[in-house]
């Protein structure tokens, strides 16, 4: 039997308690797990990408999960090259609400017909169903508290002044 290999794709910038339950579970549910920083150019980053991967490796490693998950990142291309190059057959995506099921359905649909490579979509913790990084990335700008929605990794990374990136 082939070993069953999923992508979960993203900005991560930065990573949040929402990204890293979505991890976890995918985690649990394929044998290898790539998870993918990749650029967006619809958005402005805070964080270099060098930086996001460092903070989901120690976010990773904290839950528990790294064995099986291998964190990288990807800016030539179509996504579904990196899965094809890892033998991926599946994106997994977190969706929040209708907005990301709008945004994502026509997505998952292209990549199926490009690469034959299905997405599963993944619903959040209820405790996470209202965290974006964008809204980490305001909060920490106006010097709020991000704990309950960032990895202790993150926390400890924006909480040392990096604010300012």
């Amino acid at each position: 039997m082939s070993a069953r290999i999923a992508v979960v794709p993203g900005s991560f910038d930065p990573p949040t308690l929402g990204h890293l339950d979505v991890i976890r579970r995918a985690a649990a549910l394929y044998d290898e797990l790539h998870v993918l920083v990749v650029h967006n150019p619809d958005k402005q980053a805070m964080l270099p990408v060098a930086q996001r991967l460092t903070l989901l490796d120690e976010s990773i490693a904290e839950a528990g999960v790294a064995g099986k998950v291998i964190v990288g990142s990807w800016s030539m291309g179509l996504l579904v090259d990196y899965a094809r190059d890892v033998n991926a057959g599946v994106l997994v995506k977190g969706i929040r609400s209708q907005v990301d099921v709008a945004y994502e359905s026509p997505m998952a649909i292209v990549n199926r017909h490009l690469a034959d490579i299905e997405t599963v979509f993944l619903l959040p913790d209820p405790a996470h169903a209202l965290v974006s990084s964008s809204l980490v990335r305001q909060v920490a700008a106006l010097g709020g508290d991000v704990t309950p929605f960032v990895p202790p990794a993150v926390a400890r990374f924006l909480d040392t002044g990096a604010r300012g990136l």
